[in-house]
């Protein structure tokens, strides 16, 4: 077993609570390290709902545990609630792998190849949170990964 594949193995094993907590702790980190980068927060703070948002829908299915960590942004970024059913149907019009999203993917992966080494393994391991919320960093959740760690 890979060193990748021993600390995905890791975060599976995370409880909600902690899961919540390092987003909390590290995203400030992030969205100041990715701000840098674009030139704005308003930027970052798109970018890095993007990266969130391609980590759930990188195995195609949202799990209610990645729901609940997602809500509270996703609604916040469209103004209004937006229930579980409402967010499955967003998920499955956001293919990751689709023609029309790989220019946007390849954006976000440059953009994480560009912020310092430690912003970069913030924006790894919460990639990994959001992954691992329903208890599992599927196959397709892991090459959505590596292609962060690559750049």
């Amino acid at each position: 077993m890979s060193e990748f594949d021993k600390l995905c193995k890791e975060f599976e094993k995370i409880d909600p609570a902690t899961y919540l907590a390092f987003l909390a702790a590290k995203s400030k980190d992030v969205l100041a390290g990715m701000a840098a980068v674009t030139g704005d927060l308003a930027s970052a703070v798109e970018s890095y709902v993007d990266i969130v948002l391609m980590a759930v829908a990188s195995d195609g299915k949202l799990s209610k545990d990645e729901y609940a960590l997602i809500a509270p942004g996703l609604s916040a970024a469209v103004g209004e609630p937006i229930s579980y059913d409402d967010a499955k149907k967003i998920m499955n019009k956001s293919k990751l792998n689709s023609r029309d999203n790989k220019a946007a993917v390849d954006a976000l992966v440059d953009l994480v190849g560009s912020v310092s080494p430690e912003i970069k393994d913030d924006i790894v391991i919460l990639t990994m949170i959001v992954c691992a919320a329903d208890g599992k960093i599927s196959g397709k959740e892991k090459a959505w990964i590596k292609q962060l760690i690559r750049e």
